[in-house]
């Protein structure tokens, strides 16, 4: 099992590179695809809408298939296939439908793993085990900065992202080879296995999941798109420089994964880690707002300290999985997951009309409205998620 949690992990890591990729790339899919920032902003919604719409039929393989089925075929077939359309696009459709795919094949990775801790792990270590296979995973997003501009630079983009949808191909495979699924869950005390409508009775989910809907989508949605175009056009950055300030955010995002998971345990509540890393993570970007030319490495400084502050998702999986009964945990967590990325995919196409109507000019303008934008969207998450229940293993 040791090994099919690696090849889960090494799957985790591709979603996250995928998820993020977008940015470093920008400016020569712009030159050789044609693809503009508002098209890359549709492509990149499109992968978390496609990944977040998996959701339930990927919970309800999880609690029927198991973890390894479901998990490899989809990663090999559907990610792998993916990149490959990614790696011979010509035009920005073909993007938009291999982001489409590479979300589908990504979409069972995290869940898979997070099924098999909550079967197999004691209940209290839940919330860091899942910060741990996060923080790994984001070792994606790194690979997805400066090595990935490098590697386009050096070997060409269209190279560097066909050998990895051969990666991806591979680590399906092996996730079909090495993965074990636990015991299947005997069911509530009548026998039953439960429906997703059980999930939606348990009153305690539905002041978790606005928060969940919005704290995530400021940190991709700006480390895996925004961040590119705001920086060539506000400071006349190149894809290396680029790449640079992306290493920074993943490195944060690295940070903070690990950092969230077992501060429920130090300081005894749940809700308020949470309340506190999201309420700080809207104030940085409400200072992104108010002086987003601040200066290259000042803006690089609070873009870094949303990423670090952004990525308390593990901690909310784990407050809303504490009210999950065992025969249900497959539908629950793939749910909650569901509103997460689904609220980064929305919150992405949403953010590609802020930048259409936001003023042109100065260049910073309409990037401005895009951090204003998600920073009141975080802090009506929190205003939301202050009235749920605390709830401690």
């Amino acid at each position: 099992m040791k090994m099919g949690i690696a090849m889960l992990v090494l799957g985790y890591v591709l979603s996250q590179f995928y998820r993020a990729f977008l940015a470093v790339l920008a400016p020569v899919l712009g030159r050789e695809v044609g693809a503009g920032p508002d098209d890359l902003a549709i492509s990149s919604g499109l992968w978390f809408l496609a990944f977040a719409a998996m959701q339930l039929p990927v919970g309800w393989a999880l609690d029927t298939l198991g973890p390894r089925r479901t998990a490899a075929w989809l990663l090999a077939i559907a990610g792998g296939g993916g990149a490959l359309v990614f790696a011979l696009a010509t035009a920005p459709w073909h993007i938009h439908l291999s982001m489409v795919l590479i979300g589908i094949g990504c979409s069972p990775v995290l869940m898979a793993s997070y099924y098999i801790f909550g079967r197999l792990f004691p209940v209290a270590v839940f919330a860091t085990l899942a910060g741990a296979i996060i923080g790994f995973g984001t070792l994606g997003n790194i690979a997805g900065a400066w090595p990935l501009a490098w590697a386009a630079e050096t070997f060409g983009w269209r190279e560097t992202v066909g050998v990895l949808g051969v990666l991806t191909l591979i680590n399906g495979l092996a996730i079909l080879r090495l993965v074990q699924d636990p015991p299947a869950a005997e069911g509530d005390e009548n026998g039953e296995r439960g429906s997703l409508m059980d999930v939606l009775r348990i009153p305690a989910i539905w002041l978790i999941m606005p928060l969940l809907f919005v704290n995530y989508a400021p940190a991709a949605g700006l480390r895996g798109l925004w961040v590119g175009p705001y920086y060539e056009a506000v400071y006349a950055a190149d894809s290396i420089a680029i790449g640079h300030v992306t290493l920074v955010m993943a490195f944060a995002m690295v940070v903070g994964s690990f950092a969230y998971g077992p501060l429920d345990r130090v300081f005894g509540t749940r809700k308020g880690v949470v309340l506190a890393g999201n309420l700080l993570g809207g104030a940085c970007l409400l200072a992104l707002w108010w002086s987003p030319a601040a200066g290259f490495w000042p803006s690089a400084v609070l873009l870094a300290a949303v990423s670090l502050l952004g990525v308390s998702f593990p901690l909310l999986m784990a407050h809303g999985r504490s009210f999950f009964p065992p025969h249900l945990l497959g539908r629950g967590v793939t749910l909650l997951n569901m509103f997460s990325i689904g609220g980064v995919g929305v919150l992405q196409v949403v953010s590609r009309r802020v930048y259409e109507v936001a003023p042109a000019s100065p260049a910073e303008a309409p990037y401005g409205a895009i951090f204003l934008f998600f920073g009141l969207l975080l802090l009506a998450g929190c205003a939301v998620y202050a009235f749920s229940r605390d709830r401690m293993d």
